[in-house]
Formats: C-alpha cells, sequence, structure tokens
C-alpha cells in the first residue's frame, strides 16, 4: 500500500473532518429552521424538506457510493464527493428562494452520502487490529459529537449573525472547513490502485434497491415535513425487496459481481450488527428532534439554550467513545450491551423528570441523566461499528459500510417519523410535557429492543461455546 503510519493517521484526520461536516448537517439545521422562515418566508413544506431532503438522498446513494469506492478508488470517490458537498453548502447558503435552499439540501445529501462510506472503507483499509478499533472510536465519537453537538453549534451561530441571516452561517461554515480538507486530503489520502477490468454497476439493481429505499423512506420524510404522506408506496417496499433479492442471486449466477453480495448477511456479527444500528439510531436520532421542539416551543428557549441544554449528551458521548476503542477488542459486543444499558437508563429517567413538568428548570435537571445516556451512547455507536465490520474483508468494505449506514438512516427516519407523530398527537391532548414523555417513549422503545437484539446474539455466542 505504501503509506506510512503518520500518513494513516493524517489521512484518519481528514476522514473525519469530513464526516463530521456531512453528519453535523443532519441536526445543525433543527434549531435554524425558526430563521429560515423568517430570512426566505419559507412554508412549512419547504422547512421540512430542508431537514428530511437531506437524509432521504443521503440514504439513497449510500449503498451504490460505497460500491464505486470499492471498485473505481475510495480516495478519487472522496475527493470528487467532497468538493460537491462544499459546493452545495455554498449554494444553500446564497439561497434566494426556499425552492433554491431545497435543492440545494438534496444535493448536499447525495454529496454526504458518497462520501461516508469511503471514511469508513479507507479505515478498513488503512487500519488494522487495535489500530482499526481507536480508528472506528474516534469516527463513533465523531458520530456521537457531530449528532449532539449540532443544536449547540447552530443555535451560537444564529445568536452571533442574527435570526434573520444566522440561517446562512449554518452553511457556509462549511464551506473554509471544505476547501482546506480537499487540500490535505490530496496529499495524505493514499493513491487508489490502478483496477483491471471494474465491475460493472448492476444498474438494475441500484434502481430495485433504490426503489425500494424510496418507498420506505418517502412516506416517513413526507409524515415528517407536514404534507400528505404517500402511504400507498409502502406495499411496494417488500415486493421492490424481493425482487432486488432475486435479481442479485440471478446477476451472480451469470458470473458478474452484484450491487450488494449477500453473502455479508451470512457473517453473523455483519448481520446482527447491522440490524442492531437500525434499531438504535431509530431512537438515538429522535432524542434530539423531540427534545429541540419542547425546549424551543414548549419551554420558549433560546437555539443556543436550546443547545445547551443538549451538550451533557456530546460531552458523554465524546468521552466515551474515545474510551472504547481501548475495550472493544477485549469485550466485543459485550460492551455494546453495556452501553445500550446505560443509554436506556439515562433515557427513561430524562422521560421520567420532563413528565412531571419541571418548566423552564428542565435543562439542568436533565443534565445529569443526559450525560449518562451520552455514556452509553459512545459505547455503542463505535464500538458496534468496530465489531460489526471486523470479519468483512476490507475489499467489500466500502460496500459493507454503505449497507450498514442505509440501516442507520432508514432508522433514523423510522424513529423521528414515530417520535414527532406521537409527540404532536399528545401535544394536542395534554400539553407540551405529555407530548415531550410520549415523544422519548419512542427513543426508549427502540433502544430497548436494540439491547434485546444485542443480548440475543450473546445468549447465541453463548450457547455455541
Amino acid at each position: 500500500m505504501g503509506t506510512s503510519t503518520s500518513q494513516r493517521w493524517q489521512a484518519l484526520v481528514v476522514c473525519l473532518l469530513a464526516g463530521f461536516m456531512t453528519l453535523l448537517d443532519v441536526s445543525i439545521v433543527n434549531v435554524a429552521l425558526p430563521s429560515m422562515q423568517q430570512g426566505l418566508d419559507a412554508p412549512p413544506v419547504a422547512l421540512g424538506w430542508v431537514v428530511s431532503g437531506y437524509a432521504l438522498t443521503f440514504g439513497l446513494v449510500l449503498v451504490p457510493a460505497g460500491r464505486l469506492g470499492d471498485d473505481r478508488g475510495r480516495s478519487r470517490m472522496f475527493m470528487l464527493a467532497l468538493l460537491l458537498f462544499t459546493v452545495a453548502s455554498a449554494a444553500a447558503g446564497f439561497a434566494e428562494s426556499s425552492t433554491w435552499l431545497v435543492v440545494s439540501r438534496l444535493v448536499q445529501g447525495v454529496a454526504g452520502g458518497m462520501l461516508n462510506p469511503q471514511v469508513l472503507g479507507l479505515i478498513q483499509q488503512l487500519f488494522q487490529g487495535s489500530a482499526r478499533a481507536k480508528a472506528f472510536g474516534l469516527f463513533g465519537a465523531v458520530v456521537g459529537l457531530s449528532t449532539a453537538i449540532g443544536p449547540l453549534l447552530g443555535g451560537l451561530i444564529i445568536e452571533l449573525a442574527g435570526s434573520e441571516q444566522g440561517w446562512r452561517w449554518v452553511f457556509f461554515v462549511n464551506v473554509p472547513i471544505g476547501l482546506a480538507a480537499l487540500v490535505f486530503a490530496a496529499r495524505v489520502l493514499p493513491k487508489d490502485e490502478a483496477t483491471e477490468g471494474a465491475r460493472s454497476l448492476d444498474l438494475i439493481g441500484v434502481l430495485l434497491l433504490g426503489g425500494a429505499l424510496l418507498a420506505l423512506l418517502l412516506p416517513l420524510i413526507e409524515r415528517e415535513s407536514g404534507s400528505g404522506p404517500p402511504w400507498y408506496l409502502v406495499p411496494a417496499a417488500p415486493v421492490l425487496l424481493v425482487l432486488f433479492v432475486l435479481w442479485e442471486r440471478g446477476y451472480r449466477n451469470r458470473g458478474r459481481e452484484p450491487i450488494i453480495d449477500l453473502g455479508l448477511f451470512g457473517i453473523r456479527s455483519y448481520s446482527f450488527g447491522s440490524a442492531l444500528g437500525l434499531l438504535y439510531f431509530a431512537g438515538f436520532t429522535s432524542i434530539f428532534f423531540v427534545l429541540a421542539l419542547y425546549f424551543q416551543r414548549g419551554l420558549g428557549y433560546s437555539a443556543l439554550e436550546t443547545g445547551l441544554a443538549m451538550t451533557p449528551f456530546a460531552l458523554g458521548s465524546a468521552a466515551s467513545s474515545a474510551l472504547s476503542s481501548r475495550l472493544v477488542n477485549r469485550f466485543g459486543r459485550s460492551l455494546v450491551v453495556l452501553g445500550l444499558v446505560g443509554a436506556l437508563a439515562g433515557l427513561v429517567v430524562t422521560d421520567l423528570v420532563l413528565a412531571g413538568g419541571p418548566g423552564s428548570a428542565a435543562g439542568l435537571l436533565v443534565a445529569a441523566p443526559l450525560l449518562v445516556a451520552g455514556v452509553g451512547s459512545g459505547l455503542v455507536i463505535s464500538p458496534n461499528q468496530t465489531v460489526t465490520l471486523a470479519k468483512v474483508d476490507s475489499a467489500r468494505g466500502g460496500t459493507a459500510a454503505g449497507i450498514q449506514q442505509t440501516g442507520q438512516r432508514l432508522g433514523t427516519a423510522i424513529g423521528t417519523a414515530t417520535a414527532s407523530g406521537l409527540f404532536f398527537s399528545a401535544l394536542a391532548v395534554g400539553g407540551y410535557d405529555a407530548a415531550i414523555s410520549t415523544g422519548l417513549l419512542v427513543a426508549v422503545g427502540f433502544v430497548a429492543l436494540a439491547l434485546l437484539l444485542a443480548v440475543t446474539e450473546q445468549l447465541i455466542l453463548t450457547r455455541r461455546r
């Protein structure tokens, strides 16, 4: 490979920086929506698509982008995606209409979905053993920190730049970081090795998989955006998925390489870990959506105060993610079980505190349980990533990571749509205290299901031993 140890860690830095930007943009816009509405006079449906359209296009391109990186070169794909993300961020910041903004966000999502499988594929390619666990631990810290710190950073930007134009700087901040990362990446990323006879992309497989994901995600996103959700698409999803599996098997039987190697799901650690990630992200990401609604609309917190109230989770998650890299090779998925117990306990206590109607002191009262939940979360995300991809060979690293992250994006859409739906239903009946309690129950439920799945895997392992 010809990559020195120092260059590998430098490459990891640029990968983490780029990954942080793309994942930060999932959550940072939540607190900027009132500023967008004021600055652009944007209708509610457009604001919904600013948030959910990014998640939709992000999720749709993950698998084909991972496969392209594996086949055509991860560094090349990384640079292209990072350039596109930077340009789309600038376009979003300069938006003069809500339509312009929504289109820019859709392109941003495509770029983010292209970039993230390359990050994980490069980690698989560059690191082995304990070094890989440490690298995944740092990536897990980036995932947790970017998701949790997004509201705080967005609130700070709005506070400094003003409510009418502050939303533009939520996007502009990506431009200098993206340009610096591009220059750095050109110097430190490994050179792509020449491939003989690159595989065909399996366009039919891409279309069938994309159609199945679209049929699942679009109704959830339309539900979240406030427009009429096309639930009639949902029955089409399993049909398209079955057709996809049949096509992939036939494609392989004809001696060609399918978009997804279904043999990946024959690896127990990979299939369990991918399902666990889907369930956990359904609970993990819905927390921030309902808490942002509760603090800003229910208690009248500013965007900055809302971000500060959720900071304990971010701090706990970042600290334990870094620690987990030293422990995961020793304890494996048992560490994930411990993290899920901590996350579940912290969320249950948070729910109980807020259900009691603490008023304006809510942010202080939930600081400790959110810290516990964050520490638990940090012991889930990166160790699960490490264990899930441990037995996947590096040649399929980008594709495997793309599938795994697609599950996470699907979980995010399911969890956020479910939590927001129940939140607003409870709000109409019992006010904000009842709404936040009901919304957090969704997070508690999905995390509990993830814990059940992790315990089931441990029991299977114990029996085999």
